[in-house]
Formats: structure tokens, sequence, C-alpha cells
């Protein structure tokens, strides 16, 4: 599950801002969303993520993404980078 990918991972950026801001800038192995965030948010990410060809993933909730972030509140977004 991807909740594991993001335990996992040696480096990660956490939020739908930086995320964007990655994908644009930085190589972006995978984005995590959950499912649950916002319509409005995810949208920018995954239009940003389909243009780049970077696999877009959900998740079912925010809180256990920003639990496997190690942060404690939710995480609409993170991105997997090299």
């Amino acid at each position: 599950m991807s909740y594991e990918k993001v335990l996992q991972a040696s480096k990660i950026i956490i939020g739908t801002k930086q995320t964007v801001k990655a994908l644009q800038t930085t190589e972006v192995l995978e984005v995590i969303i959950a499912d649950d965030a916002d319509r409005r948010v995810l949208n920018k990410v995954i239009q940003v993520a389909e243009e780049k060809n970077i696999p877009v993933t959900k998740v079912e909730s925010m809180k256990k993404l920003g639990k496997a972030c190690g942060i404690e509140v939710g995480a609409a977004t993170v991105a997997i980078i090299n």
C-alpha cells in the first residue's frame, strides 16, 4: 500500500503547494494524494503530475497520510522524490 511507500521513501515533500513546486522543478517519482482531501486543492497537483507523466496514487485518508509522513496533521498530497 502507498502508506508504506511514503514510510520507506528517503525523501518526501509534503503539502499541495510544495508538491506542485517539486513537480515543476525536481525529479518526482510518484505523487500520493488523499481521497478525502478537497478536490479543488488536489486539481492543480493532479494536472501538473499528468502533464509531467508522473504516476498519481490515491490513498483513503489525509490523517493516515500525514501520520505516514511523521506529522501530527493530515496531508493532502505527498511527492516522493529522487
